[in-house]
């Protein structure tokens, strides 16, 4: 059983940046994708950013494009989400999941790490 960690969240004021780490307990499946959603307090999680097991392909939600960069070092069994120009909006708890090749539906995920919270003051 794969566990996921998530850490590197905490409070900063709007325009700033973090950067997520996730590490897996164990190597990553060769030819998973790794992925970071949101959810934040009162709304359903959403998905944030994915990327191919070789880095090689990402996907990014629309309103973080250009503000979030998502990358992987597979040696340390590590994804990680750097957040940049970070607004009010993006407060969330923010999940690192692992699942099959490809861009997934969210319950195609197998692998779900306990969150790391966000939270961005005005």
């Amino acid at each position: 059983q794969v566990q996921l960690v998530e850490s590197g969240g905490g409070l900063v004021q709007a325009g700033g940046s973090l950067r997520l780490s996730c590490a897996a307990s164990e190597r990553t499946f060769i030819n998973y994708y790794m992925a970071w959603f949101r959810q934040a307090p009162g709304k359903e999680r959403e998905f944030v950013a994915t990327i191919s097991w070789s880095g090689g392909a990402t996907y990014y939600k629309d309103s973080v494009k250009g503000r979030f960069t998502v990358a992987r070092d597979n040696a340390k069994n590590t994804v990680y989400l750097q957040m940049n120009r970070l607004k009010p909006e993006d407060t969330a708890v923010y999940y690192c999941a692992m699942g099959p090749p490809g861009y997934r539906e969210e319950y195609e995920y197998d692998y779900w790490g306990q969150g790391t919270q966000v939270t961005v003051s005005s």
